[in-house]
């Protein structure tokens, strides 16, 4: 159960022996079963772990979190060895018994978003319950505590039954459409938590300071965090399918248009799954943002007026509506989104320097966004001939090129394919190591000129 992060000793070690009405019987059975858990001995630990349940239960925490690894060993293995579904749903419940009782004697160590959505979870993955028994729990878990709902699997299955559900008829479009929207909101905002994790210790680890292997696991564990929210993300995506085709909403909205022109929230909300789902061509989506601006000038509109502005071939304007809807913007990640079409509108123009500072924007506000990184590094590449003072040099410019590659991949795990293809084509650009001996440069560092500006240590080859 993801809310149980705490590990088994420092649970053990902050409340065990804290009460002296425990009986030692007690304290010894604890003892036994959690080392026995430990050492995954799990029929030896069984026995001591539920005479403390049932004689002492609010004797430790660290009982129930024991509790939990042996039964969901048990389960893994009925599962592994294709046992009875009758067999697994057993366990499930004992599993389900076990939280519920934790909530009962610890209840402010169990979250409301994490308990629920477990329990959702494991009757999902044991076909417990209805569809809507399942939905009805991952929904009180979400919109009763969205903090401590997290999990890319538990996302995935939450909206799938939504989705079920609607073609059943038992749940209406629109809900599939407001909670695809908040879900992929709550994706980014766990990613941007990870990617900050994986940024902070990757440049500690560039910088030539060892990491410790605490340190080491847990960006391992983040890097791999961020993957699964990736491709969670792109599996939302086709689960709402053909639902979100511009064919479809497009009708359904334009239905809706004239009861709902003065409902902000409709409006923007509407405006905003057009724009997500490519629909800005149709007369709806100009009509859409004109109204919400209308309403309620906001960082969106600033930024429809930028592009707007930007067809028109006004440069000025463009940037000033551009700069506003970032000012305006409050949400880090649809910030990073409107400085992304900054810079990219300036790199299109040639204007290297300045795309790359609305980049470095970008990836200040979002962390996780290594298209950023991608982008500068072909920025820098295709410079190589501009900036530098000599042949070796102006090769040279492709190992920092490289090293932005090399950042994009650690953040966004999604672009790694792509981001090895780019390194392995700069590396082959630069340098080779008899061009490093030849010239004497081993360990040196070159400093590049014009928009670039920056220094690249010569690697190691």
């Amino acid at each position: 159960m993801s809310l149980f992060k705490i590990t088994l000793a420092s649970i053990f070690a902050s409340t065990m022996f804290v009460n002296a009405q425990i009986s030692e019987e007690c304290k010894k059975n604890a003892s036994l079963g959690i080392e026995a858990v430990k050492v995954k001995n799990y029929d030896e630990a069984a026995p001591y772990l539920l005479k403390v349940r049932k004689d002492c239960p609010t004797y430790s925490i660290a009982t129930y979190v024991s509790s939990e690894r042996l039964i969901k060993a048990k389960l893994k293995k009925a599962k592994k060895s294709k046992a009875p579904i009758a067999e697994r749903q057993e366990l499930a419940n004992e599993l389900i018994a076990l939280w519920k009782e934790r909530k009962q004697y610890f209840p402010a160590k169990t979250k409301d978003g994490d308990l629920y959505s477990d329990i959702a979870q494991v009757m999902a993955d044991n076909k417990m319950g209805s569809t809507q028994e399942q939905f009805d729990l991952f929904d009180k878990a979400y919109k009763s505590d969205k903090v401590n709902f997290v999990g890319p699997k538990k996302m995935y299955t939450y909206f799938g039954l939504l989705v079920d559900l609607q073609k059943e008829g038992k749940k209406d479009i629109q809900e599939v459409f407001n909670t695809y929207d908040d879900l992929i909101e709550k994706i980014e905002v766990e990613q941007t938590k990870k990617a900050k994790l994986v940024s902070e210790l990757s440049q500690k680890e560039d910088s030539g300071t060892a990491l410790l292997k605490k340190e080491a696991r847990k960006l391992k564990q983040a890097e791999n965090i961020l993957k699964i929210y990736g491709q969670v993300e792109n599996s939302i995506d086709r689960k709402i399918g053909k639902l979100a085709d511009c064919p479809n909403l497009v009708p359904m909205l334009n239905d809706q248009y004239a009861a709902n022109a003065s409902n902000l929230e409709w409006v923007k909300s509407s405006a905003k799954r057009l724009y997500k789902k490519g629909c800005t061509e149709d007369p709806l989506f100009f009509k859409l943002v004109e109204k919400q601006h209308s309403l309620e000038p906001s960082a969106a509109t600033a930024n429809y007026l930028g592009k707007l502005a930007d067809q028109k071939g006004d440069v000025v304007a463009a940037r000033k509506y551009y700069d506003q809807s970032a000012e305006l913007e409050t949400n880090p990640s649809k910030r990073a989104d409107v400085y992304a079409n900054i810079a990219h509108s300036l790199k299109k123009k040639g204007k290297y320097g300045q795309a790359r500072r609305y980049y470095r924007k970008a990836i200040e506000n979002k962390p996780s966004y290594g298209l950023g990184y991608i982008q500068i590094a072909s920025m820098i590449a295709s410079s190589a001939n501009n900036c530098g003072d000599s042949e070796f040099n102006k090769r040279a410019v492709y190992w920092l090129a490289a090293d932005y590659a090399r950042k994009a991949k650690r953040v966004q795990p999604s672009q790694t394919k792509y981001a090895n293809k780019l390194i392995a084509n700069y590396m082959g650009s630069a340098p080779s190591k008899t061009d490093v001996f030849q010239k004497g440069m081993q360990g040196k560092t070159i400093t590049i000129g014009c928009w670039v500006g920056e220094s690249v240590k010569v690697p190691n080859l």
